[in-house]
């Protein structure tokens, strides 16, 4: 399945904006959990619509973009 660049873009900021929750409390948590809940919504809605424009069935799609930024190789 061909992944959109879009796709891994945004699911790469919604790990990343996750990382940042770490060893924050309080309000710096709080506004980063809403930084990362916005991000997460945003990568969704994305792969929502790319999987009904190509006629894909979603949850794989899905565990396709995560797969793809989770396991990719690291470059340099």
């Amino acid at each position: 399945m061909e992944i959109p660049g879009r796709l891994i873009e945004l699911q790469q900021a919604t790990d990343d904006t996750h990382a940042q929750l770490r060893g924050l409390d309080g309000d710096e948590y709080a506004a980063q959990w809403k930084r990362w809940r916005d991000a997460a919504t945003a990568s969704q809605a994305a792969v929502t619509e790319h999987a009904k424009d190509a006629e894909l069935n979603r949850a794989a799609l899905e565990a396709a973009v995560k797969e793809a930024v989770r396991h990719a190789p690291a470059t340099e």
